[in-house]
């Protein structure tokens, strides 16, 4: 089980299920939304993560049709996205993690509009564009 929480403590949740995929993604949404070149993001099952305390702490913003993206509404918190193209699916921001997953990132993903003033120095592969639609 891994478990996590927002900022000010207020929304916790567990991660009992598998971790799918943990990666880096630089699209416009996720670098406006979290403020940074790009957002760190573990995919886990659906039924593997539970909100553990705070639901009622927790609020949603629709970034575009069918992502929705969740945050705690006392610190802003960005902490998971659910995206109806990819039901099963929980899209966890690293960021909010309490504790080590043991999985490193796997890959950096929509890097055709990575912000210019970022360079990507690593060497995990690099995708010009999303996942594909599995």
């Amino acid at each position: 089980m891994i478990t996590g929480s927002c900022h000010c403590g207020a929304v916790k949740y567990e991660i009992r299920g598998r971790l799918l995929m943990f990666a880096h993604c630089h699209c416009p949404d996720c670098r406006k939304y979290t403020g940074s070149a790009f957002s760190s993001v573990l995919v886990t099952e659906s039924d593997g993560f539970r909100l553990v305390e705070g639901e009622d702490r927790l609020a949603e913003y629709q970034s575009s049709p069918g992502k929705h993206r969740f945050f705690c509404r006392t610190c802003g918190c960005r902490i998971y996205l659910r995206a109806e193209q990819r039901p099963g699916k929980v899209f966890v921001r690293a960021g909010s993690l309490d504790d080590d997953p043991e999985m490193k990132p796997q890959a950096h993903f929509w890097t055709s509009v990575k912000a210019p003033w970022h360079d990507i120095t690593d060497s995990l592969p690099q995708h010009p564009e999303g996942l594909s639609q599995k």
